[in-house]
């Protein structure tokens, strides 16, 4: 089943399905990677330095057998990276084995103290976060354009940005316009004004956490299963169809054979199937009262994003 693409305000073009590869263990993420590639379909690996499994990432993407030019690899810039954004990418070349990234994003719009007690997630001695609060986004921002100027990536974007930090402390210093913003998106936080935003900036939505996250309520959600039984799809089927079928790109994490399979098949079988009726009553359900995000980081400051946490 051939997998859509959107493309990028810089023509590079980004199949819409990806895997996930947050909270995949490293002696699980080389199989599920390996899987999703050779049997399941799949030629977008979403990643991140933060995940802690970048090694076994690459090392799955070698044993798929796929060509490295026809996969298309995104990873992240953590926190404490900041103010070195070409050596944090150099390292996470050297781990995933390869001489680029299709897709480097800012994880966060926070620069963690690089100096602190922890290299991941530093803390003050009051236990809050340690941000360098006068650290200027557009300085990280720079850097990043740099490594797009030197062909280490292909394209460069950002992840968690609100409108308004890319409003106040991106948008008017940039060269180059983030290609993509990844954020939680689903049908429980669909963000809807966020996303006609960014598309009116040439700034393509992602999303993480489509379905949730674990136990997550969207899988029993009413709607969502009533649309699923009327085309004899899975409840996931019509959560990820959902996405697909508005062009978003969206990444489902699994490292469960079977699932890998079926969230990928079953996206773009629902995505074919959902009318416009379909898509306008799971458009309704967050504000009919469903609206939760499940990711919240405690940063400890306002990053301006609506329903935070």
């Amino acid at each position: 089943m051939q997998c859509p693409k959107v493309k990028l305000n810089n023509g590079v073009e980004i199949p819409i399905l990806g895997l996930g590869t947050w909270q995949s263990k490293p002696n699980e993420v080389t199989n599920a990677v390996e899987y999703a590639l050779k049997e399941a379909g799949y030629r977008h690996i979403d990643c991140a330095w933060a995940y802690g499994n970048e090694e076994e990432v690459g090392e799955g993407i070698k044993r798929s057998g796929v060509p490295r030019s026809e996969i298309f690899i995104t990873s992240k810039l953590w926190c404490t990276h900041h103010h070195r954004v070409e050596a944090a990418l150099d390292e996470s070349l050297a781990k995933l084995d390869t001489d680029y990234l299709d897709l480097y994003l800012v994880h966060w719009p926070i620069h963690l103290n690089p100096n602190g007690n922890h290299p991941v997630f530093p803390t003050r001695p009051d236990g809050t976060r340690d941000i360098l609060l006068d650290w200027k986004q557009r300085d990280t921002w720079a850097q990043m354009e740099a490594v797009l100027k030197k062909g280490k990536v292909r394209a460069i974007g950002v992840s968690n940005f609100s409108q308004c930090v890319l409003e106040q402390e991106i948008l008017p210093y940039a060269q180059v316009v983030p290609a993509v913003d990844q954020l939680e998106i689903h049908l429980y936080n669909p963000q809807h004004k966020l996303v006609e935003w960014l598309r009116s900036k040439g700034i393509e939505p992602q999303a993480y956490s489509p379905l949730g996250s674990t136990n997550s309520p969207l899988l029993s959600d009413e709607t969502a299963s009533a649309i699923a039984g009327r085309y004899e799809l899975q409840t996931t089927d019509v959560l990820l169809g959902y996405l697909v079928a508005k062009d978003i790109v969206t990444l489902p994490k699994s490292v469960t054979p079977a699932r890998i399979a079926s969230n990928y098949r079953g996206a773009l079988t629902a995505a074919a199937k959902l009318t416009k009726e379909d898509i306008e009553a799971l458009d309704g359900v967050a504000a009919a009262g469903k609206q939760k995000r499940m990711i919240a980081p405690p940063w400890g400051i306002d990053l301006g994003f609506d329903n935070w946490p």
